[in-house]
């Protein structure tokens, strides 16, 4: 009897992403993640990431330079 597969979840995506950008994570949670996610929701998951990335930075930098743009 095989174990069963647990569903793909968005939320375990955007963690595995998460931590990747990161740059820390053990590799049997890696490996475990790579068997319960889903390759869209880790495409969506990188895309959220990196608009987040690039908003923060930009507030970062307008902050910085006292918000005269």
């Amino acid at each position: 009897m095989k174990p069963q597969q647990a569903r793909p979840s968005f939320w375990r995506s955007l963690r595995m992403v998460g931590w990747g950008l990161l740059g820390v994570r053990k590799h049997d949670e890696y490996q475990q993640d790579l068997a319960q996610v889903s390759p869209f929701h880790v495409i969506a998951a990188g895309l959220i990431a990196a608009v987040l990335l690039v908003l923060a930075l930009v507030g970062l930098v307008n902050w910085v330079a006292g918000g005269s743009a």
